[in-house]
Protein backbone atom coordinates (compact mmCIF):
# COMPACT_ATOMS: atom_id res chain seq x y z
CA UNK A 1 0.00 0.00 0.00
CA UNK A 2 1.62 3.41 -0.95
CA UNK A 3 1.91 6.50 1.23
CA UNK A 4 -1.13 8.31 -0.12
CA UNK A 5 -3.47 5.63 0.42
CA UNK A 6 -2.42 4.44 3.55
CA UNK A 7 -2.35 7.92 4.73
CA UNK A 8 -6.43 8.18 3.18
CA UNK A 9 -7.41 4.62 4.87
CA UNK A 10 -6.00 5.71 8.75
CA UNK A 11 -8.39 9.10 7.89
CA UNK A 12 -11.34 7.43 7.08
CA UNK A 13 -10.74 5.08 9.93
CA UNK A 14 -10.82 8.12 12.11
CA UNK A 15 -13.79 9.48 10.48
CA UNK A 16 -15.51 6.49 11.31
CA UNK A 17 -15.55 6.96 14.89
CA UNK A 18 -16.74 9.78 14.64
CA UNK A 19 -20.34 9.11 15.57
CA UNK A 20 -18.99 7.17 18.52
CA UNK A 21 -17.54 10.07 20.22
CA UNK A 22 -20.48 12.40 19.48
CA UNK A 23 -22.67 10.72 21.59
CA UNK A 24 -20.04 11.58 24.20
CA UNK A 25 -21.17 15.43 23.40
CA UNK A 26 -24.11 17.16 24.70
CA UNK A 27 -24.28 19.88 21.36
CA UNK A 28 -26.16 19.76 18.19
CA UNK A 29 -24.41 17.43 15.31
CA UNK A 30 -23.93 21.32 13.69
CA UNK A 31 -22.67 22.69 16.04
CA UNK A 32 -19.88 20.01 17.21
CA UNK A 33 -19.03 20.16 13.10
CA UNK A 34 -18.87 23.85 13.05
CA UNK A 35 -16.52 23.64 16.29
CA UNK A 36 -14.80 20.36 14.63
CA UNK A 37 -13.52 22.90 11.95
CA UNK A 38 -12.21 25.88 14.50
CA UNK A 39 -10.55 23.33 16.74
CA UNK A 40 -9.07 21.43 13.33
CA UNK A 41 -7.72 24.82 11.96
CA UNK A 42 -6.56 25.91 15.73
CA UNK A 43 -4.48 22.43 15.85
CA UNK A 44 -3.05 22.95 12.42
CA UNK A 45 -2.07 26.51 13.25
CA UNK A 46 0.24 25.21 16.33
CA UNK A 47 1.56 22.34 14.87
CA UNK A 48 2.97 24.97 11.93
CA UNK A 49 4.11 27.04 15.06
CA UNK A 50 6.04 24.03 16.15
CA UNK A 51 7.59 23.04 12.98
CA UNK A 52 8.10 26.77 12.70
CA UNK A 53 6.30 26.25 9.06
CA UNK A 54 5.22 29.44 6.72
CA UNK A 55 2.59 28.67 4.55
CA UNK A 56 3.74 29.33 1.20
CA UNK A 57 1.56 32.43 0.75
CA UNK A 58 2.57 32.70 -3.10
CA UNK A 59 1.14 29.02 -3.97
CA UNK A 60 -1.56 29.77 -1.79
CA UNK A 61 -2.60 32.65 -3.76
CA UNK A 62 -1.57 31.09 -7.32
CA UNK A 63 -4.78 28.57 -6.29
CA UNK A 64 -7.04 30.32 -4.26
CA UNK A 65 -9.69 30.07 -6.28
CA UNK A 66 -9.88 26.11 -6.48
CA UNK A 67 -8.63 26.49 -2.63
CA UNK A 68 -12.03 28.82 -1.88
CA UNK A 69 -13.99 26.51 -3.77
CA UNK A 70 -13.01 23.56 -1.96
CA UNK A 71 -13.54 24.89 1.33
CA UNK A 72 -17.17 25.90 0.51
CA UNK A 73 -17.86 22.93 -0.43
CA UNK A 74 -16.85 20.91 2.40
CA UNK A 75 -18.51 23.85 4.69
CA UNK A 76 -21.42 23.44 2.39
CA UNK A 77 -21.61 19.25 2.78
CA UNK A 78 -21.57 19.29 6.24
CA UNK A 79 -24.59 22.59 6.48
CA UNK A 80 -26.48 20.11 3.62
CA UNK A 81 -25.98 16.64 5.48
CA UNK A 82 -27.37 18.03 9.00
CA UNK A 83 -29.75 19.60 7.42
CA UNK A 84 -30.91 16.01 5.92
CA UNK A 85 -30.43 14.30 9.27
CA UNK A 86 -33.39 16.76 10.68
CA UNK A 87 -35.53 16.36 7.32
CA UNK A 88 -35.21 12.41 7.41
CA UNK A 89 -33.51 9.25 8.96
CA UNK A 90 -30.14 8.98 9.55
CA UNK A 91 -29.98 6.12 7.46
CA UNK A 92 -31.71 7.51 4.54
CA UNK A 93 -29.24 11.14 4.65
CA UNK A 94 -26.38 9.38 5.90
CA UNK A 95 -26.53 6.54 2.27
CA UNK A 96 -28.17 9.81 -0.12
CA UNK A 97 -24.48 11.50 1.37
CA UNK A 98 -22.54 8.07 -0.12
CA UNK A 99 -23.75 8.19 -3.40
CA UNK A 100 -21.17 10.57 -3.83
CA UNK A 101 -18.19 7.79 -4.64
CA UNK A 102 -20.46 6.56 -7.07
CA UNK A 103 -21.19 9.72 -8.89
CA UNK A 104 -17.25 10.13 -8.65
CA UNK A 105 -16.71 7.13 -10.16
CA UNK A 106 -19.19 7.37 -12.78
CA UNK A 107 -17.67 10.77 -13.61
CA UNK A 108 -14.22 10.05 -13.00
CA UNK A 109 -14.08 9.08 -16.78
CA UNK A 110 -15.59 12.38 -18.07
CA UNK A 111 -13.98 14.76 -15.28
CA UNK A 112 -10.56 13.39 -14.66
CA UNK A 113 -9.88 11.27 -17.82
CA UNK A 114 -9.53 7.60 -15.85
CA UNK A 115 -10.24 4.91 -16.70
CA UNK A 116 -12.62 2.24 -15.45
CA UNK A 117 -11.99 -1.24 -15.93
CA UNK A 118 -14.58 -4.16 -15.46
CA UNK A 119 -13.07 -5.24 -12.45
CA UNK A 120 -13.15 -2.05 -10.36
CA UNK A 121 -16.54 -1.01 -11.60
CA UNK A 122 -18.02 -4.25 -9.98
CA UNK A 123 -15.93 -3.92 -6.94
CA UNK A 124 -17.35 -0.12 -6.79
CA UNK A 125 -21.16 -1.38 -7.10
CA UNK A 126 -20.73 -4.44 -4.42
CA UNK A 127 -19.16 -1.88 -1.93
CA UNK A 128 -22.45 0.54 -2.34
CA UNK A 129 -24.60 -2.94 -1.91
CA UNK A 130 -22.41 -3.21 1.01
CA UNK A 131 -22.98 0.31 2.56
CA UNK A 132 -27.60 0.07 1.73
CA UNK A 133 -27.02 -3.19 3.60
CA UNK A 134 -25.53 -1.39 6.66
CA UNK A 135 -27.09 1.63 7.01
CA UNK A 136 -30.23 -0.17 7.39
CA UNK A 137 -32.24 1.80 5.20
CA UNK A 138 -34.20 -1.49 3.52
CA UNK A 139 -35.81 -1.82 6.87
CA UNK A 140 -36.96 1.68 6.86
CA UNK A 141 -40.47 2.87 7.08
CA UNK A 142 -41.83 3.96 3.70
CA UNK A 143 -42.81 6.77 5.76
CA UNK A 144 -38.96 7.83 6.46
CA UNK A 145 -38.52 8.55 2.59
CA UNK A 146 -38.95 12.33 2.51
CA UNK A 147 -38.32 14.19 -0.54
CA UNK A 148 -36.72 17.35 1.20
CA UNK A 149 -34.47 14.99 3.45
CA UNK A 150 -33.56 12.65 -0.09
CA UNK A 151 -33.11 16.14 -1.46
CA UNK A 152 -30.31 17.74 1.25
CA UNK A 153 -28.67 14.43 1.33
CA UNK A 154 -28.00 14.33 -2.38
CA UNK A 155 -26.96 17.77 -2.33
CA UNK A 156 -24.11 17.04 -0.06
CA UNK A 157 -23.47 14.09 -2.03
CA UNK A 158 -22.74 16.42 -4.90
CA UNK A 159 -20.70 18.85 -2.71
CA UNK A 160 -18.26 16.55 -1.71
CA UNK A 161 -17.72 15.67 -5.60
CA UNK A 162 -16.83 19.59 -6.01
CA UNK A 163 -14.19 18.67 -3.25
CA UNK A 164 -12.94 16.13 -4.91
CA UNK A 165 -12.62 18.16 -8.08
CA UNK A 166 -11.50 21.29 -6.42
CA UNK A 167 -8.44 19.25 -5.05
CA UNK A 168 -7.50 17.90 -7.96
CA UNK A 169 -7.47 20.98 -9.83
CA UNK A 170 -5.12 22.25 -7.18
CA UNK A 171 -1.28 22.80 -7.53
CA UNK A 172 1.57 21.66 -5.53
CA UNK A 173 0.33 22.99 -2.43
CA UNK A 174 1.38 22.03 0.92
CA UNK A 175 -0.93 19.30 3.06
CA UNK A 176 -0.68 21.80 5.78
CA UNK A 177 -1.30 25.06 4.09
CA UNK A 178 -4.31 23.31 2.25
CA UNK A 179 -6.19 21.79 5.34
CA UNK A 180 -5.73 25.03 7.06
CA UNK A 181 -7.42 26.88 4.79
CA UNK A 182 -10.08 24.30 3.61
CA UNK A 183 -10.99 23.66 7.15
CA UNK A 184 -11.12 27.24 8.07
CA UNK A 185 -13.29 28.17 5.21
CA UNK A 186 -15.42 25.01 6.32
CA UNK A 187 -16.15 26.64 9.91
CA UNK A 188 -17.13 30.57 8.01
CA UNK A 189 -19.33 28.35 5.95
CA UNK A 190 -21.04 26.38 8.94
CA UNK A 191 -21.40 29.50 10.75
CA UNK A 192 -24.64 31.39 9.49
CA UNK A 193 -25.91 27.98 9.17
CA UNK A 194 -25.53 27.07 12.83
CA UNK A 195 -26.75 30.29 13.91
CA UNK A 196 -30.21 29.57 11.69
CA UNK A 197 -30.84 26.10 12.63
CA UNK A 198 -30.52 26.31 16.66
CA UNK A 199 -32.35 29.58 16.69
CA UNK A 200 -33.83 30.06 20.43
CA UNK A 201 -31.25 26.65 21.39
CA UNK A 202 -29.60 27.06 24.74
CA UNK A 203 -26.37 25.19 24.15
CA UNK A 204 -24.98 23.39 27.62
CA UNK A 205 -21.32 23.20 27.96
CA UNK A 206 -19.60 20.72 30.13
CA UNK A 207 -16.31 19.42 30.77
CA UNK A 208 -16.64 16.23 29.24
CA UNK A 209 -18.28 17.74 25.83
CA UNK A 210 -15.50 20.21 25.61
CA UNK A 211 -12.64 17.23 25.97
CA UNK A 212 -13.91 15.39 23.95
CA UNK A 213 -14.40 18.02 21.10
CA UNK A 214 -11.26 19.23 21.44
CA UNK A 215 -10.17 15.51 20.76
CA UNK A 216 -12.28 15.31 17.91
CA UNK A 217 -11.24 18.60 16.43
CA UNK A 218 -7.31 17.90 17.20
CA UNK A 219 -7.59 14.17 15.93
CA UNK A 220 -10.05 13.17 13.87
CA UNK A 221 -10.42 17.24 12.03
CA UNK A 222 -7.06 18.61 12.10
CA UNK A 223 -4.77 14.95 11.29
CA UNK A 224 -7.54 13.18 9.67
CA UNK A 225 -7.77 16.24 7.01
CA UNK A 226 -4.56 16.63 6.27
CA UNK A 227 -4.13 12.86 5.53
CA UNK A 228 -7.41 12.48 3.77
CA UNK A 229 -6.80 16.30 1.99
CA UNK A 230 -3.17 15.05 1.18
CA UNK A 231 -4.27 12.12 -0.71
CA UNK A 232 -7.37 13.55 -2.31
CA UNK A 233 -5.45 15.65 -5.33
CA UNK A 234 -3.07 12.22 -5.75
CA UNK A 235 -4.81 8.90 -5.10
CA UNK A 236 -7.35 7.35 -8.18
CA UNK A 237 -10.85 8.24 -8.15
CA UNK A 238 -12.21 4.66 -7.56
CA UNK A 239 -9.34 4.12 -4.73
CA UNK A 240 -10.85 7.12 -3.48
CA UNK A 241 -14.68 5.74 -3.54
CA UNK A 242 -13.84 2.16 -2.32
CA UNK A 243 -11.59 2.94 0.73
CA UNK A 244 -14.07 5.92 1.46
CA UNK A 245 -16.97 3.29 2.07
CA UNK A 246 -14.79 1.99 4.91
CA UNK A 247 -15.64 4.63 7.10
CA UNK A 248 -19.35 3.65 7.37
CA UNK A 249 -17.90 0.11 8.63
CA UNK A 250 -15.71 1.49 11.15
CA UNK A 251 -18.42 3.53 12.21
CA UNK A 252 -20.98 0.82 12.26
CA UNK A 253 -18.45 -1.44 14.12
CA UNK A 254 -17.82 1.06 17.04
CA UNK A 255 -21.71 1.52 18.07
CA UNK A 256 -21.50 -2.43 17.95
CA UNK A 257 -18.65 -3.11 20.14
CA UNK A 258 -18.41 0.36 21.70
CA UNK A 259 -21.88 1.27 22.50
CA UNK A 260 -23.23 -1.90 22.48
CA UNK A 261 -25.33 -1.46 19.98
CA UNK A 262 -27.47 -4.49 17.64
CA UNK A 263 -26.37 -5.02 14.35
CA UNK A 264 -28.46 -7.26 11.82
CA UNK A 265 -27.21 -10.24 10.11
CA UNK A 266 -27.74 -7.92 6.90
CA UNK A 267 -25.42 -5.44 8.29
CA UNK A 268 -22.67 -7.91 8.88
CA UNK A 269 -22.75 -9.23 5.53
CA UNK A 270 -22.92 -5.61 4.11
CA UNK A 271 -19.56 -4.48 5.89
CA UNK A 272 -17.84 -8.12 4.63
CA UNK A 273 -18.78 -6.81 1.09
CA UNK A 274 -17.44 -3.52 1.63
CA UNK A 275 -13.53 -4.45 3.07
CA UNK A 276 -13.89 -7.37 0.75
CA UNK A 277 -14.39 -5.01 -2.40
CA UNK A 278 -11.65 -2.89 -0.68
CA UNK A 279 -9.13 -5.27 -0.75
CA UNK A 280 -9.81 -7.05 -3.95
CA UNK A 281 -9.98 -3.54 -5.41
CA UNK A 282 -6.59 -2.43 -3.92
CA UNK A 283 -5.22 -5.93 -5.25
CA UNK A 284 -6.19 -5.59 -8.88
Amino acid sequence: MTKSKAGYTIAVVLFGTIGWMIHFIDLPSDVVAMFRGLFGVLTILAYMVIRAHRPDWKTLRENRRWLCLSGISLGLNWAFLFSAYRATTVAIASLCNYMAPMFLIFLSPLLFHEHMTMKKMICALLAFAGIVMVSGVLSGSPADYQPRGIALGLAAAVCFVGIVVCNRHLGEVDALDKTMVQLALSAIVLFPFVLLANRGVTWSFNMRSMIVMIILGIVQTGIAYILYLGAMSTLPVESLAILGYIEPVVSVLCSVFLLHEAMTATGWIGAALIIGAAVVNESI
